[in-house]
């Protein structure tokens, strides 16, 4: 069984371009649009990596991945904040969250499959 990513991202074209991205890389995918619904996918099995768009409806990336790492039994999931915003206090913020890795938009897709993998193996 492979490793189990979901996509978090209000972007319709991010989300094919991720989705499509990470199946290829042998991943299972799930995708979310906003953050009410990424929690809600998160309740059944958790997935090992979620990738997490920072500005979305519903509740924002921040949001999301505070209540995540606030569950015990999703502390071992990994997070990769994905955003426009590059500040350093905004990839601060996501990173004290509980963020595993902080990406700013754009982004190279290979790099970021190449970093999701690093990250599920290591």
């Amino acid at each position: 069984m492979g490793k189990r990513v979901l996509v978090v991202d209000d972007e319709p074209n991010i989300v094919m371009s991720l989705e499509f991205l990470m199946k290829r890389a042998g991943f299972e995918v799930a995708v979310a649009r906003d953050g009410a619904e990424a929690l809600r996918a998160l309740e059944g099995a958790p997935p090992d990596l979620v990738l997490l768009d920072v500005m979305m409806p519903e509740f924002d990336g921040y949001e999301v991945c505070e209540r995540l790492r606030q569950k015990p039994e999703w502390r071992d999931t990994k997070i990769i904040m994905l955003t426009a915003r590059g500040r350093d206090a905004e990839r601060e913020r996501g990173l004290s969250l509980g963020a595993d890795a902080y990406v700013t938009k754009p982004f190279s897709t290979r790099d970021l499959v190449e970093r999701a993998k690093a990250m599920l193996e290591g």
